[in-house]
């Protein structure tokens, strides 16, 4: 690790980082902020673009070899202001995601998994890794659903957002792309249609709603319902629904 210790918290690099873990979106230059040894780990891995690694002066000898001759250290205090956890690991890394068209999702093999109003941005980001998990072919975000860049979706998704395909679609353009691929389209619903089970399969697409507002009704009346009988409870978190859904789809060939 080379430099001097960044101490000034007017330092351009340590404001981008901070202003876009905030806002939840990307650097002015494109970045988004991945905050973990373990983040850094899957970006190199997966070959994605690293713009810039900072770590804590007071992370240990190990962490810092890690983060490599490269990385920047920052003085505790101001690394404490950039960190979007309670108990920071010491290393954030600028990262930039793959760049995809809507076809690279739609003429993929595996299901199309498509999120309306899902705000929550653990749930965003679980759902992209159970969707790597399990074969889908990509996840589109739609109107209203939490940004990719979003800390907490980075961090949820544990690297698979570096590696599986997701873009931010319209409800027109996932209707008109479903056309286009021929794909059929579903939405899941809380009771209505044929059980996900019986249906639903690794050619189609599919949209999952938020608990509070369920699937907007542009979608509703492009689609088919189904749904995943269930005992007790009113309805399923979307992260565990989709986990549900993209494991049926994969069994369902």
């Amino acid at each position: 690790m080379r430099g001097e210790i960044i101490t000034s918290a007017g330092n351009p690099l340590l404001k981008a980082i901070k202003r876009a873990a905030r806002r939840g979106e990307t650097t002015p230059g494109g970045f988004i902020v991945a905050e973990s040894p373990h983040l850094l780990r899957e970006a190199r891995a997966s070959g994605v673009e690293i713009g810039a690694i900072v770590v804590d002066e007071a992370a240990s000898a190990e962490r810092k070899d890690e983060a490599g001759e490269a990385a920047r250290s920052v003085s505790s205090d101001l690394f404490a202001e950039l960190s979007s956890t309670e108990k920071s690991q010491g290393v954030i890394t600028l990262a930039r995601l793959p760049h995809h068209e809507p076809s690279a999702i739609f003429d993929r093999e595996g299901l199309v998994v498509i999120l309306d109003a899902v705000q929550d941005p653990g749930n965003v980001g679980t759902i992209v890794r159970t969707a790597e998990a399990f074969g889908a072919a990509g996840v589109i975000l739609g109107s209203g659903t939490a940004r990719a860049a979003n800390p907490k979706t980075i961090r949820a998704s544990a690297g698979s957002l570096f590696r599986l395909p997701v873009v931010s679609l319209s409800p027109a353009q996932v209707i008109g792309e479903s056309l286009r691929a021929d794909r059929r389209l579903l939405v899941a619903s809380a009771s209505s249609g044929a059980p996900v089970a019986d249906f639903l399969s690794r050619k189609d697409a599919i949209v999952i709603g938020s608990e509070a507002h369920g699937v907007r009704s542009e979608y509703i009346d492009a689609a088919q319902q189904l749904h995943i009988p269930i005992q007790g409870a009113e309805s399923l978190n979307a992260a565990i629904a989709a986990a549900v859904i993209v494991y049926e789809a994969q069994r369902n060939t």
